[in-house]
C-alpha cells in the first residue's frame, strides 16, 4: 500500500520537542491542562483560607510523569506571588526532609501553605506499576508522592496546629472540558488542519507543528518538522525556569505559559442539563491485514 505518514502533536505533558522550543513551542492539550491547574489552585486557596485552622497544609499532586510543565502551571493562579504556594518539580531533586523544612518555614510566616508536587518527584518508594511501554503509571502505584509528603509532614510535626492533607486529581486534568482553553482549542484545530493539508498534498514524513512568533504580543504560526527529529524527543522543564531553592518557577515560565490558557471561558452546549459532546462516526477503510494480536500482556508488565 502507498502510505503517507504524518504526525500530529498532542500531549498535556508538553514534553515533545527540543529544549530550545524550535521544533514545537507547545503541544495541544497543555494549555487546557495548565488552565485547569490555574483554576484548581485558585479554588483550593479559597477553601484553604477557611479550613487552615484544621488543615494548614494542602498538598496537591499534578500529572506529567517526570516532566514538570503541568505542576509549574500552578503558578498561573498567582502570577503576582501573593499566595503561600510552593511548587516542586521532578527535574529538581530535593529530600523529603528539606521539603518539610521549607513547608514549616512558610507556616511560620503565613500560617498555611499550598504545596504542589510532580507525580514523578523522587521522594521514596511508591510501589510503581508500569504500562506495556515501561512508563510508570503513577496513579496506579501503591502510594502517591502526595501521600509520602503528607505522611512525613504529619510525622515530623507542623510549625502550627493542625495536619497536612492531600488531594490527588486524576485524569480529569486532561478531560475536563469546562477547563478547556479557547486558545488551545483553536490551535489544536489549526495544527490538525495543517497535518491534513500535508497529507492531502503528498508530503510524508513530517509532523505539523506550532511555532511562536517573536515579539511581546502572543502569536503563532503552523508549520512542519521532520518526524525523525521529534519521534524520539522528550523535552524536560528548563532548569533556568526553576527558582534557586527549587520551590517555585520563574517569571520567564509565567510569560511563556500565560497566553496558552486563554482569557475567556468556553461555552459547552447542554441538552436536558447534560453536556452535548461531539461523537465521531466510526467510518474506517476496508481491512486488509489479519486481526491484530496483542504482543504484550499488560497484566504481567
Amino acid at each position: 500500500m502507498d502510505l503517507i505518514g504524518i504526525g500530529v502533536p498532542k500531549t498535556i505533558d508538553n514534553d515533545v520537542g527540543d529544549s530550545r522550543f524550535k521544533l514545537i513551542d507547545h503541544t495541544p492539550g497543555y494549555g487546557s491542562t495548565a488552565r485547569y491547574w490555574a483554576h484548581t489552585i485558585q479554588f483550593a486557596n479559597e477553601e484553604n483560607k477557611g479550613s487552615c485552622p484544621a488543615d494548614p497544609v494542602l498538598v496537591l499532586q499534578a500529572m506529567g510523569r517526570r516532566i514538570g510543565f503541568i505542576p509549574a502551571a500552578a503558578r498561573l493562579a498567582d502570577p503576582q506571588r501573593q499566595l503561600p504556594l510552593q511548587i516542586y518539580l521532578a527535574e529538581r531533586e530535593i529530600s523529603i526532609e528539606q521539603l518539610a523544612d521549607n513547608v514549616n518555614d512558610q507556616l511560620k510566616r503565613d500560617g498555611r501553605v499550598i504545596v504542589v508536587v510532580s507525580e514523578g518527584l523522587r521522594l521514596g518508594a511508591i510501589g510503581q506499576s508500569k504500562d506495556s511501554f515501561g512508563h510508570t503509571q503513577f496513579s496506579s502505584s501503591q502510594i502517591t508522592v502526595a501521600q509520602i509528603v503528607v505522611n512525613e509532614l504529619n510525622a515530623c510535626g507542623l510549625a502550627v496546629k493542625g495536619a497536612a492533607r492531600a488531594n490527588v486529581p486524576g485524569t480529569n486534568q486532561r478531560h475536563n472540558m469546562l477547563s478547556a482553553s479557547n486558545v488551545d482549542l483553536d490551535e489544536a484545530f489549526r495544527v490538525g488542519q495543517t497535518a491534513a493539508f500535508l497529507a492531502a498534498t503528498g508530503q510524508s514524513g513530517y509532523m505539523s507543528t506550532i511555532l511562536r512568533d517573536e515579539g511581546p504580543i502572543y502569536s503563532v504560526r503552523f508549520d512542519k518538522v521532520p518526524l525523525a527529529e521529534v519521534a524520539g524527543s522528550e523535552r524536560t522543564f528548563p532548569a533556568n525556569w526553576i527558582n534557586k531553592d527549587g520551590t517555585d518557577v520563574t517569571d520567564e515560565f509565567v510569560n511563556y505559559a500565560k497566553p496558552l490558557i486563554g482569557t475567556d471561558c468556553i461555552s459547552v452546549p447542554l441538552i436536558d442539563g447534560r453536556f452535548r459532546l461531539a461523537q465521531l462516526k466510526p467510518i474506517f477503510a476496508d481491512q486488509k491485514l489479519p486481526n491484530y494480536v496483542p504482543q504484550a500482556d499488560r497484566s504481567s508488565s
